[in-house]
């Protein structure tokens, strides 16, 4: 028996390298179903590092949290989009996992950004960067055309356009579903890239005229909610562009129509 094993409580049971610091896994728990989970929530990921000194000394686990982009709905596993950082201490070494291999992780989902205060008839607009994209995910997996929201509007930037996670699946999407749209936006598309949508960062397509252009209705605080999640650089630009056109970030105490999560 491994020392590890009395800590490990899941296995991967598939994983997907859509680039090459782009990594999806599928985790499934020993209790053989994920705890109930609301869309946008995450779980912690943990692998086992041995602390230096006598053999048997205690085993820590570092862990690192990762929104949830599979939906309730499908409760046999969880599925986890992760951005490599090479001078980390954690994703280098969940890099070489492979299917069958075990790791800690949170026995039941948590987390606050989901969509428990929003109103149903409201139109929302979802703003990632990177694998900030994963909640969004999850949320549009659960719900259907007029099931959740009356409107809503993907803003997904990234680098490249290979780091462009789910773009199929969010094409589809939109092609049967009038009530969403799909905003890639790339900001370093190489020039031989055949790059033909949306150039730069996500705040180029929240510019008032620029938006209704790309969805065909304004942005307006008075029926919209906006949902930040990435780069804590591109939350702070974007609620310095929308708190003065009359968004309201949301706090525990008073209500409003700018929620984010952080990355980083």
């Amino acid at each position: 028996m491994n020392a590890h094993d009395d800590v490990l409580n899941a296995v991967i049971l598939a994983r997907e390298d859509p680039t090459e610091r782009l990594l999806i896994l599928h985790v499934r728990p020993d209790a053989g179903r994920v705890a109930d989970f609301e869309p946008g929530q995450f779980v912690q990921i943990g692998l086992p590092h041995d602390e230096p000194g006598e053999p048997g000394a205690r085993v820590r686990v570092h862990k690192r949290s990762y929104s949830i982009a599979s939906s309730p709905h499908a409760p046999e596993s969880v599925e986890l989009c992760i951005a490599r950082v090479e001078s980390g201490r954690f994703t280098p070494t969940l890099w070489a996992l492979r299917a069958g291999d075990r790791v800690w992780m949170d026995p039941v989902p948590r987390g606050h950004f989901v969509l428990g205060r929003v109103a149903a008839e409201k139109e929302l607009v979802f703003v990632a960067t990177g694998t900030g994209i994963a909640p969004y995910v999850s949320m549009l997996r659960r719900w259907g055309p007029g099931e959740r929201w009356s409107r809503a509007t993907l803003v997904h930037g990234v680098r490249q356009p290979d780091e462009l996670v789910y773009r199929a699946e969010l094409e589809a999407r939109a092609r049967r579903d009038a009530s969403f749209v799909y905003v890639p936006a790339v900001s370093r598309a190489p020039a031989m890239s055949g790059w033909s949508g949306l150039s730069g960062h996500v705040q180029f397509a929240l510019e008032p005229e620029r938006f209704v252009e790309l969805t065909g209705r304004p942005l307006d605080p008075a029926r919209c909610h906006v949902f930040l999640c990435g780069n804590p650089n591109m939350i702070r630009d974007v609620r310095a562009e929308l708190e003065p056109r009359g968004f309201k970030t949301d706090t525990v105490r008073e209500p409003g129509t700018l929620h984010f999560e952080k990355y980083w």
